[in-house]
């Protein structure tokens, strides 16, 4: 498609979206969610720069047009996440991380496997379980927010269980995807019972991308 024909296509969707939610939202709104949505495009795409330079500038359009709702929606989301981080962890002592935004590449080196839950408003997660060193026997991962992208790459000798829900957006788990509302992944390896190590990912999601790889 040529970038004429592309520039037409996103006014079009814009204007369309304006038409269809004007009476819903604010333009100000609908003008961040494309800015959302164009910026998580460029950081996939490999502009990460640029990328989240636009998911910034979205986000923060949202929170001006919308404080009390995202004020709102960010406190359930973290009372939520307390609560619960205290029935997934199997011990007192456990890692928390919470940030407005962040990110976690355990996918380029090494890295200590630990009982850890995280929230974040925005997020990214890459794990790679062949790169973990685990520190005990089984570990649990809790990861939850309002937005993220999660791409986990699990080896065939790790126990591995995933419970994962995600209002809106997409899953993929190795060939099998599915995208929309209400998406929700239960998941067990084979021979989790007899694994030597095992991990529990436990992921929530308002909006949210999830990609399983079997390797």
């Amino acid at each position: 498609m040529s970038r004429g024909k592309s520039l037409f296509a996103v006014l079009a969707i814009g204007i369309g979206l304006m038409m269809l939610l004007g009476k819903f939202l604010s333009f100000f709104t609908i003008v961040a969610l494309l800015l959302l949505i164009f910026g998580y495009y460029k950081h996939k795409s490999g502009d990460t720069k640029k990328g989240r330079t636009l998911m910034w500038a979205g986000t923060a359009i949202i929170i001006l047009d919308n404080l009390i709702l995202v004020v709102g929606i960010m406190l359930i989301s973290l009372g939520i996440f307390y609560w619960k981080g205290r029935k997934v962890q199997p011990r007192e002592e456990y890692i928390i991380h919470q940030n407005f935004m962040s990110n976690y590449a355990w996918d380029q080196a090494p890295w200590i496997l630990r009982n850890t839950s995280i929230w974040h408003v925005i997020g990214e997660v890459d794990a790679d379980l062949s790169l973990a060193l685990p520190e005990e026997k089984e570990t649990v991962i809790y990861l939850q927010g309002v937005m993220g992208d999660i791409d986990l790459s699990i080896p065939e000798d790790y126990g591995v269980e995933i419970e994962a829900f995600v209002l809106l957006g997409r899953q993929k788990f190795g060939n099998d995807q599915k995208s929309g509302g209400m998406n929700r992944l239960v998941y067990q390896s084979p021979g989790y019972a007899g694994s030597e190590y095992k991990v529990k990912f436990v992921i929530s999601y308002l909006i949210g991308d999830l990609d399983v790889k079997l390797t």
